[in-house]
């Protein structure tokens, strides 16, 4: 009975400091939102990648599509339609699929990245066991940082 005791207790301990890691690497990424200081997950975000520096810097040949998609859109195109054009003409994903979901083209269209602005922490994890993310809510705060890089498109596009 005593080892089983000892199992729960050492399990306790464990738990209590592996939740006292996840807030302070959580409180040390808030400190660096306030700061303004980003990291941005650049794969598979169709018109940019990372220099040297770690900044964010335009593929000018992927920057084209994201300018037609805006352009298609002010056009009247909705998602699906839009969608056809780039499959008829064969313009591919950034992960070099020739069919496009509506959903990457509606995340493209609505995504602040675009026009050079960062708005950080708008989802976040839960629940450290299950790692589930939901979407902030105004439950956090969430940190906006304009020109925090070369937009693609204007803000009066956008």
């Amino acid at each position: 009975m005593a080892n089983a005791k000892d199992h729960c207790a050492a399990a306790a301990v464990t738990q209590s400091e592996s939740e006292s890691k996840i807030a302070n690497i959580k409180w040390g990424i808030q400190r660096n939102f306030e700061k303004g200081h980003v990291k941005l997950n650049h794969t598979n975000f169709l018109g940019y990648t990372k220099n040297e520096n770690g900044k964010l810097v335009i593929i000018e040949e992927e920057a084209k599509i994201v300018r037609l998609i805006y352009d298609l859109y002010l056009k009247g195109y909705g998602c699906r339609k839009i969608k056809f054009y780039l499959e008829e003409n064969s313009i591919k994903t950034i992960t070099g699929k020739a069919e496009w979901s509506t959903s990457t083209i509606d995340r493209i269209l609505s995504n602040e990245k675009y026009v050079g602005t960062v708005l950080s922490q708008k989802s976040y994890v839960v629940n450290c066991l299950t790692h589930k993310q939901v979407k902030n809510n105004g439950e956090l705060p969430m940190y906006l940082m304009e020109n925090n890089h070369e937009a693609i498109i204007s803000k009066e596009v956008f």
